[in-house]
């Protein structure tokens, strides 16, 4: 049987507005009456009706989160976050795939179908800041690095900084060849363009020249294109003593390529990741990365989300830059080993920038 707010009230011998002024958090309850109602919440197990509430608002109490790729597991693992803090604003998430197509984008960017979703979580690759300008959706939240002071509110990390740390890592371990794998060229790729420019930073900083020759491109970051780029290097005479890859899929490609070729992770090449998914903890050897923290990503982005919704729709946008660590891990195993008391370093800051 399920319960009504008048059933919690004739229990807690209280009006069923002051049940509503406790079930929606108003503060203004005496403490007495307000125990006395959450015993009575207790006692018959009840469940406010959010679909409900979702339509006195004039809600769907539905979501969307738009991905390029849900193939790629940082994205995948990103979604369960999102759902989980979707939840407690009692949310349902709707997911779609993209793929990065330009005209995917556009529809989702629409808000899909009218009336459909009150709010959309969206990492584009395909669509600018004024692609977005004008649209008549539903409220934005976007992340990542396509959309640079577009017109919606957006999350993201510091991948340059990032970037530099990892590399710096292994310049610190004595690397001096250090090869990137995943450059690219064409709009899409922001994220590269500044995970590439980190590691030249770290480069320059350690007096080491950028070479040209140990960047290899990848138009895709799926373990196949690491493994090609891995192997193209490999081939092409370029021997490096280590290898940052921008994503871990890439890395788990390398690591197979380098395994074909005979050499061993990390004595004779060292290789680092970045997105810090599952895989990469079960990896032999086991995968050092950029750990992005995607719970905080979710919910800087759900709880901006929410504020759009019951807030000034028409504030300034905000971009805020959720925190990142370096797990040290088996392949660069010397480092490991060189950090007293585990192998985390401090997580990143991670002030508001707007």
């Amino acid at each position: 049987m399920r319960h009504r707010l008048k059933d919690v009230a004739e229990r807690a011998g209280v009006s069923v507005k002051t049940v509503s002024n406790v079930v929606n958090g108003y503060v203004h309850v005496r403490p007495d009456t307000r125990a006395r109602v959450e015993q009575a919440i207790a006692e018959l197990n009840y469940r406010p009706n959010l679909s409900a509430r979702h339509l006195r608002k004039g809600r769907t109490g539905v979501i969307a989160l738009a991905v390029p790729e849900l193939d790629i597991p940082y994205f995948a693992e990103l979604a369960r976050h999102v759902v989980t803090v979707a939840a407690d604003y009692g949310w349902t998430v709707l997911i779609d795939q993209t793929g990065g197509r330009r005209e995917q984008e556009r529809v989702v960017a629409s808000g899909i179908t009218d009336h459909l979703i009150d709010g959309l979580i969206f990492s584009p690759l395909a669509l600018t800041a004024e692609d977005l300008t004008g649209l008549d959706g539903a409220p934005m939240v976007l992340l990542g690095e396509r959309v640079d002071h577009g017109p919606a509110d957006r999350v993201v990390i510091d991948n340059v900084a990032a970037a530099r740390e990892i590399t710096s890592h292994l310049i610190q371990l004595g690397h001096r060849r250090i090869a990137a794998i995943g450059s690219q060229r064409t709009d899409e790729g922001a994220s590269a363009r500044l995970r590439l420019a980190g590691y030249a930073e770290a480069l320059r900083a350690a007096g080491l020249d950028f070479d040209e020759t140990l960047v290899a491109p990848a138009a895709a970051w799926h373990r196949a294109d690491g493994a090609a780029a891995m192997r193209g290097l490999l081939t092409s005479g370029v021997r490096p003593d280590a290898v940052f890859c921008f994503n871990d899929t890439l890395a788990l490609g390398a690591l197979r390529a380098l395994h074909e070729a005979g050499l061993r992770v990390p004595d004779d090449v060292a290789v680092v990741g970045f997105d810090d998914i599952e895989d990469g903890r079960f990896s032999i050897p086991t995968l050092t990365t950029v750990a992005p923290d995607k719970e905080r990503i979710a919910r800087l982005a759900v709880e901006l989300l929410a504020n759009r919704l019951d807030g000034d729709r028409a504030a300034p946008a905000r971009e805020l830059s959720a925190p990142y660590r370096l797990e040290l891990r088996e392949s660069t195993r010397r480092a490991a080993a060189d950090q007293p008391g585990g192998n985390r370093p401090p997580a990143a800051s991670a002030a508001p920038a707007g």
